[in-house]
C-alpha cells in the first residue's frame, strides 16, 4: 500500500483525504492511503518520513509551504521561482531518500483566475505566505498588476491600515490568502473596509472550508461575485498526482 499524506498544522479543517479517496476511486485505485501528518513543528518532518517506509509523497499546508524548503533535495524551477512547496515526490533509490518540492498551487490558482479576471485588472493579494507567493506568481503571467498586504509594513507591501476604501475601489480583485475564515477561525475577518466594495469587485478566498466563507459574505452582502478555493484544491490535487503517478 502506497501512502500520501498532508503536513502542516493544524488539519482539522482538510478535506485532501476525501478529495483523493474520490481521484483513486475513479481510478479504481486501491493500493493507495492518504493521511494527515498534523506536524506542530517542521524539524519532525525527517522523523516522519523515516518513521513511514510507505509515504511515497505528500501535500504541505499552512504554515510550512515556505519553512519546508530547506528540508528538501530539490525543488523544480517553478517551486524555486516562487519560493514554496505545496507537494513533495518522495523518490528512493535503495537506502537513500530525496524529497523533490513542487508547488501545484499555480495551477489551482490559474484554473480558478482563468474566467475572472480582465485584462485592465488590478488586485489586493492579503497574505505574505507560501499561497500568496503562488498567486503573485500567476498574477505575473496573467500580466495583473497586483499590492501584497501584510500586518506588518516591509518594502513592496503596504500594511492594512494603508487601506482606504479609495485603495478598495481601485482593485477589482480581492484575494484572500491568510487562513483566516477557515473552520476553527470563523471569527476573524479581514481588517479592510468592505463598504467599498461593490457588484464589480471580484472576492477570490483560498480557504474552502466553510464553503462560504466570512470575507466572502461581506461581499456577497454589496453583490461583488465570490468564490473559495475548492477549485483551486482540486485542481491542485490533481496536479500533485500526475506528479506522484510519475
Amino acid at each position: 500500500m502506497k501512502v500520501f499524506g498532508l503536513v502542516g498544522y493544524p488539519l482539522s479543517h482538510s478535506f485532501s483525504a476525501e478529495l483523493f479517496a474520490r481521484i483513486w476511486k475513479a481510478e479504481n485505485n486501491t493500493s493507495c492511503r492518504y493521511e494527515l501528518f498534523p506536524l506542530e513543528e517542521i524539524t519532525s518532518l525527517l522523523q516522519l518520513v523515516n518513521e513511514k517506509p510507505d509515504l511515497t509523497g505528500f501535500n504541505v499546508t499552512i504554515p510550512y509551504k515556505i519553512s519546508i524548503v530547506p528540508f528538501l533535495d530539490a525543488l523544480t524551477e517553478e517551486a524555486k521561482a516562487i519560493g514554496a512547496v505545496n507537494t513533495v515526490q518522495i523518490i528512493k533509490e535503495g537506502t537513500k531518500i530525496r524529497m523533490i518540492g513542487h508547488n501545484t498551487d499555480v495551477m489551482g490558482i490559474k484554473t480558478t483566475l482563468d474566467k475572472l479576471i480582465r485584462k485592465q485588472d488590478k488586485a489586493l493579494v492579503f497574505g505574505t505566505g507560501g499561497a500568496a507567493a503562488a498567486t503573485g506568481y500567476i498574477l505575473d503571467k496573467f500580466k495583473i498588476p497586483y499590492t501584497m498586504v501584510t500586518r506588518r509594513r516591509s518594502p513592496n507591501q503596504i500594511n492594512y491600515n494603508e487601506i482606504s476604501g479609495e485603495t478598495i475601489k481601485k482593485h477589482r480583485l480581492l484575494i484572500n490568502c491568510t487562513p483566516s475564515g477557515t473552520v476553527g477561525n470563523l471569527t476573524q475577518l479581514l481588517p479592510i473596509p468592505y463598504n467599498a466594495i461593490n457588484s464589480d469587485h471580484v472576492l477570490f478566498d483560498l480557504v474552502y472550508n466553510p464553503a462560504v466563507t466570512p470575507f466572502m459574505k461581506e461581499g456577497l452582502t454589496r453583490g461583488a461575485a465570490c468564490i473559495n478555493g475548492y477549485r483551486m484544491l482540486v485542481a491542485q490535487a490533481e496536479e500533485a498526482w500526475k506528479i506522484w503517478k510519475g
